[in-house]
Parts: structure tokens; sequence; C-alpha cells
């Protein structure tokens, strides 16, 4: 078993997300997101960027000031492209754990678990404002496993026969 008890579907949610991040168009981060119910079924993905029809202007992309205001978090994108209940279910994001504001939309969807990499750039523990983020998990009972990014680089556990399990 990995770190904090994650299994190999956790490595494979973890993945996805790491792969849907790079659909953003963000020069500097790119985040992306994966909600999964109990049965391991993906329910909604979200990367960060622009609202849907929004140009995604170098200008825009490129001026902080300007990006901060416009873009939609990839944590955002997912719950509001779920359209449904997520309570109770599991949000893995990479390459950093959700931003305050995004633990607050997290919380109120209902979603018990976030999956997300440990940091130490501590640039964007200050500017996500992360302490908050835990500090709301901890009173809500929200699961926050935090996972060394080389997670992702271990070997897969094998497959064992029915009979051997």
């Amino acid at each position: 078993m990995a770190e904090h008890g994650l299994n190999n579907w956790d490595r494979r949610f973890l993945n996805l997300a790491k792969f849907i991040a790079d659909w953003s168009k963000d020069p500097s981060t790119q985040v992306g997101a994966v909600i999964v119910d109990a049965k391991k079924r993906i329910v909604a993905t979200g990367f960060n960027g622009l609202p849907t029809g929004v140009e995604d202007s170098i200008h825009r992309l490129h001026t902080r000031e300007i990006k901060y205001d416009m873009v939609v978090h990839a944590e955002r994108n997912a719950i509001i492209d779920a359209k449904r209940d997520l309570s109770g279910m599991t949000i893995y994001v990479w390459p950093i754990m959700p931003c305050s504001v995004c633990a607050t939309m997290v919380i109120q969807a209902g979603i018990t678990k976030v999956i997300a990499p440990s940091t130490d750039n501590q640039r964007l523990i200050d500017s996500c404002k992360f302490h908050l983020s835990e500090e709301m998990y901890d009173e809500t009972g929200v699961t926050l496993i935090q996972v060394d990014p080389s997670f992702l680089d271990e070997e897969p556990e094998t497959k064992t026969a029915p009979d051997q399990a």
C-alpha cells in the first residue's frame, strides 16, 4: 500500500488530474482536477482557464492582475461541470491543493476528501492561503491527503489473484 493508504486508483486519478492540467493555457501554473464517486467513476473534470467564450489572449494570460480576476480554477470548473450533488465524493487536484476560495466550494459541494501533492513553493503557499484551506477542512471534517509528487513515479501495486487476496 502506498503512502497514506493510497492505492493504484488514487494514482490513476491523480495522474489523470496531472494530464488534464496540461490542457490549461496558463503560462505559469497549470492545474487539473478530477471528481470521483465512491464507485470510482469519474463524475467531472476541470482545468484552470478563462471562462467559456472569453478569448485566451496572451495579454490576459501573461498579466497576473488581469489573469487572477478572470481565470476559473480547475476545482471550480470541475464542480460546475458536475451539475449534480457531490456529497461524499473525492476530488484529485494536480499540482497543488485547492486555494482557500476553492476549498470553500469543495466544502459547500459536499466533497469529503481532497487528494493533492504537497508543495514547498512559498509563493503558492502564501498566495493560495493553503493554511486557511487546511483550517476549514479540519473544521468541516473534509479529509486532506497531501502526497509527495513522486507518488506518481512509484511502481503500481501488482495484481493478485482473487484466491490470494
